[in-house]
Formats: C-alpha cells, structure tokens, sequence
C-alpha cells in the first residue's frame, strides 16, 4: 500500500485533501498529519511515508526546507496558493504541485501522475540548485542586502561578538543554533534558514536542513558505503553529513 503525509497548518484544508484523497485513490494511506514544518520533517524521518503533501508557508520551517531535508525515498507534492514564480522553481523536483484550492479534476490527474512516477522509481529524483533559489525567493529580504558580518552570543552578562569569517559552521541544535569556531561554541537563537537569507552565499553553503558551512574551513569530503557525503571542516574531527538535496554543490570538487 502506498502511503503519505500531508503537512499544512490549516486544519480544515488538511480534512479536506484527506478527503478527496479518499475518493481519488482509495488504496492511499495516510499515515500522519502535521501543523507545520518541524513536525512534517519529523513525522517523515520517523515514517518514510512515500509521498509528502506539503504546503508551502509554514509555521516553523517552509515546505521547501522540509523538502530540502528529506533523507529517504519520501516523495513530494507542493501544495500551495501561491503562483508560477514559486512553482517553476522545483516543478522538476516535486512529483507534482497543486494550487489551492485543489479541484476533484486536479487531483485525479495528480493521482495518475504520481502512481505512475511511483511505479517507476529508477526516474531520477536528485535535485538542483533551484529548490535552494526557490527559498531563497520566499524568504524575507535582509536590510540592505549587504551579508552579516558579526554574529552577536549571550552568555550569562557577557555578549560575544564574533566576525562571521571566524565561524566554521553553524549549526541547528533544538531550539537554538550552535556557532561554531576554532576555539569554541557559541550558541544563539537565531534559525538556520535566517542565517542562510543573511550571509553571502559565495562563503556559506547550507549544506543539510540544519547545517551551514564556510567554504573556507572546508577540509575534505568522503562518501559512506551508503554513498552518503560526508564533510569535515579543518580542526575537527566530527564529520558534518551532506543531504541530498546539497550533494549536487560538491560535484565540481
């Protein structure tokens, strides 16, 4: 049986695509059900669901940042309100994006098309640089656009105030983001996908749904016998792994 998941933080719009679902493919499972990003991103790790129906804002992290983080074989539906200058971006990523709201007609042509692409699973399904442009266009616009250059720590009375060109990475770690330099870490409150919007993408890639690097500590990379990357940043000896949805910023290298 196949299964899904679908992520929005409407509840009546996720009654409602469960219930259409229902009629247009009955042999469809949903397995689970998420209000927002952080959710989706767990209950996907935790299920490995073969389908993902995300919806695009939502609270916590975007559908796209849920997407650029999936590990395993889940594939993904956008579905969303917002038009083409969005849905361009990954039409060749996603199996297929619905626009709200979602007609019975829409969703029967989807079900046909996601059966088919299920059915046929050697497609390719690697992404590319166009889901990370895509969020970067939902993102607010930071200032003036000149990328951050201090990063500001408390720690007790004391606030840190560290040049970005000293940190080797940053990192999501629960409800804050590990700074790391060479000679400790730092930990603050601000998101990961914030942090990517702020700093100068030729210097920091976002690398994992948590992790950002600096391509000037970068030391080596190295692939698993799973054919998982795998980074590790000069003077550490913890290794930082590479989603899928970033492998493809380290094939010239």
């Amino acid at each position: 049986m196949t299964t899904a998941l679908i992520a929005d933080d409407e509840p009546h719009l996720v009654r409602y695509l469960t219930e259409q679902l229902a009629t247009a493919w009955p042999g469809l499972e949903i397995v689970a059900t998420a209000r927002n990003g952080l959710e989706a991103s767990a209950a996907i790790d935790r299920l490995e669901p073969d389908l993902a129906f995300l919806d695009i804002r939502m609270p916590g992290r975007t559908g796209l940042e849920v997407a650029q983080g999936i590990e395993g074989r889940t594939r993904v539906v956008f579905v969303t309100a917002y038009e083409e200058f969005a849905v361009r971006a990954f039409e060749q990523e996603a199996l297929d994006y619905l626009l709200k709201p979602v007609t019975a007609e829409r969703l029967a042509l989807s079900v046909k098309r996601l059966r088919a692409a299920l059915d046929n699973p050697q497609g390719s399904t690697e992404p590319d640089a166009r889901l990370a442009a895509a969020l970067r266009q939902l993102l607010p616009a930071h200032g003036n656009g000149t990328p951050l250059r201090w990063i500001r720590a408390s720690a007790g009375d004391l606030t840190h105030q560290i040049p970005v060109e000293e940190v080797l990475f940053f990192r999501a770690d629960d409800k804050y983001t590990c700074v790391r330099t060479a000679q400790r870490e730092h930990l603050i409150r601000t998101p990961i996908a914030e942090l990517a919007a702020q700093l100068d993408p030729n210097q920091f890639w976002q690398v994992h749904r948590s992790t950002l690097i600096n391509l000037a500590f970068l030391d080596s990379t190295r692939r698993d016998e799973a054919s998982r990357l795998w980074l590790r940043m000069r003077g550490q000896e913890a290794e930082l792994p590479v989603s899928r949805a970033y492998v493809h910023l380290f094939k010239a290298m």
